[in-house]
């Protein structure tokens, strides 16, 4: 009982750290001590620790080096260039705007991950808007929904994802083949719900516009994220891991960006987000504690077993509130292992659950809790009545409609 309560503790003490950070320090300020503390009373064993190191250790190498692939596309000018062309093909029409940022939003998700959506994407929304005259929040809140919502089609796209990859035993073709549904099936509900709910957001006349030069094409930068989004099948095809595709594309770009005098070493390493990483690796140890002490026993007897529709719709539902009650990353990891032995179709759902859910509540993702910074950086006050009625509505509407896509796609394609 009193491991259970120090590692509730400690998960407690991360998770409201995270969400408020204290004095302005990042994440693994408070993430690091608690791992300390689990480990120290004996909350969890070494040998526990050590696999739980070695099990998100590609995990970590993988979201660094698409964190610094991400960061150099930026720096080549690709996002830039995607802002200017979402603007010339809206011509001034808010409702084609957020198509536009919708379509686009989904790919740079899909493609380079949800934290290129949040950091490097949202900013460029928000500036297309202002540069159309349009009103910004339709496309704001569409960039933060998008980069959990848009996360469900590869095994890149999310840190959940990737936690979950090697529980399904899927190749990552046969990954994004069953996830493509769903995928189209809750970003398209999506879609349908923020026309009717911006409504006049999106029907108000822009104001004056400004004008932008048109970019210079970053054709470097896109061949080599498509030769990566390839090597990711070709590799898995091999039995070899995605770190090892995704941190070639980006020393691709990090030689010639070096070489050109573009960045440093140092900008480099700043990319990969290392303090992330450890608190990544800080909370796997402090959920590890929590599970190893009762709330595994206890999840298990809630979790649906099988595949069948009723029990696809229950995992799900059970991920997308546990996602909501200690954030989406915890919850993956709590919840991975417990649907592993149902099959790769119950990881899937629990995906769904982890990824749709956290359009909820601020707290869902660290994703939202970053765009919501972001956000208020350029001076656009997020309304929190507004963010959880939109996720009142888009939520249980995605995940009724992606869970029966992802059903019919196991059914039809087999695992």
């Amino acid at each position: 009982m009193l491991f259970e309560l120090l590692s509730v503790a400690a998960l407690a003490v991360v998770l409201v750290c995270a969400v408020g950070r204290p004095y302005g320090r990042s994440e693994v300020t408070f993430a690091a001590p608690a791992a300390v503390v689990v480990i120290a009373v004996g909350a969890i064993p070494l040998a526990d620790v050590r696999e739980e190191a070695a099990r998100l250790g590609p995990v970590l190498g993988f979201l660094a080096a698409v964190l610094v692939l991400a960061k150099l596309c930026d720096d080549e000018g690709l996002f830039h260039a995607c802002g200017t062309w979402m603007a010339r093909w809206a011509r001034r029409r808010p409702r084609r705007l957020l198509g536009a940022v919708f379509a686009l939003a989904s790919v740079v998700t899909a493609a380079l991950s949800l934290d290129a959506t949040v950091v490097l994407l949202t900013p460029v929304v928000f500036a297309t808007a202002a540069r159309m005259g349009a009103r910004p929040r339709p496309h704001l809140y569409a960039s933060a929904h998008l980069s959990n919502t848009a996360s469900l089609l590869l095994p890149v796209s999310n840190l959940t994802n990737l936690l979950a990859f090697t529980a399904t035993g899927l190749s990552f073709t046969r990954f994004a083949l069953l996830m493509l549904l769903p995928w189209l099936a809750a970003v398209a509900v999506e879609y349908a719900v923020f026309r009717r709910f911006f409504a006049a957001d999106l029907d108000a006349p822009p104001g004056p516009a400004g004008s932008a030069e048109a970019p210079e094409l970053p054709l470097f930068a896109l061949v080599t994220v498509a030769a990566t989004l390839a090597g990711f099948g070709a590799a898995s095809a091999l039995g070899v891991g995605p770190v090892w595709a995704a941190a070639a594309g980006a020393a691709v770009l990090a030689v010639r960006a070096l070489a050109r005098r573009r960045t440093t070493p140092a900008a480099v390493v700043r990319a990969a987000g290392v303090p992330f990483l450890a608190f990544v690796l800080a909370l796997g140890v402090v959920v590890r504690a929590v599970v190893d002490n009762g709330l595994g026993d206890a999840l298990g007897t809630v979790l649906p077993a099988g595949t069948a529709l009723p029990a696809l719709l229950g995992t799900a539902a059970v991920a997308a509130v546990l996602a909501n009650l200690i954030n989406n990353l915890p919850a993956a990891l709590v919840l991975v292992p417990l649907a592993a032995p149902a099959g790769p179709g119950a990881v899937l759902a629990v995906l769904l659950g982890v990824n749709i859910g956290p359009n909820l509540t601020y707290a869902g993702s660290l994703a939202t809790l970053l765009w919501r910074r972001i956000a208020h950086q350029y001076d656009h006050s997020v309304d929190l009545s507004v963010f959880t009625r939109l996720g009142l509505l888009t939520v249980p509407s995605a995940l009724l409609a992606a869970t029966p896509a992802l059903w019919i796609a196991l059914a039809v394609l087999g695992t």
